[in-house]
């Protein structure tokens, strides 16, 4: 999928949509994010030496992981973030690089859903998380105003 079909699975618009590409394997979603060096999160992280922050490592991460709940929501429902355990970050993450996901929803219980995945750059990894989701109403969560 590119990001076109994305966008018809995940709300995430603009510079919040953090996959350029994703597929569904088996039980499996495997993302990929290149990394441009314009991106705002890399303003001032770090002056001369950009790092993609880890909470974007797992952003990425986490929309990878919704792509395989596409077919299990209800209409009008939403996985918003819930919990993040475990997370390592292993190597970082630069500007030119294309940052790979490989993610996979571990079980279900009521209205959660459990995720663990991996981020790579080439054959080196960069992250791994244990990450939840609770599937939210969509208007409840996308209206409110601060």
């Amino acid at each position: 999928m590119d990001r076109n079909d994305i966008e018809k699975i995940l709300p995430h618009r603009n510079s919040m949509l953090l996959l350029d590409e994703v597929s569904r394997e088996g039980d499996e979603a495997h993302g990929i994010y290149n990394v441009k060096g314009t991106e705002f999160f890399l303003d001032g992280h770090f002056p001369g030496s950009p790092i993609v922050p880890g909470v974007i490592l797992c952003e990425i991460l986490a929309q990878t992981a919704c792509v395989l709940l596409d077919e299990a929501l209800p209409e009008g429902k939403l996985p918003v973030y819930a919990g993040l355990d475990k997370v390592r970050f292993t190597s970082p993450v630069h500007p030119g690089n294309q940052f790979r996901t490989r993610c996979r929803i571990t079980k279900s219980k009521g209205p959660f859903y459990f995720a663990e995945g991996e981020g790579y750059v080439g054959d080196r990894r960069a992250i791994t998380a244990s990450f939840s989701f609770a599937i939210a109403e969509k208007d409840r969560i996308c209206s409110q105003k601060s």
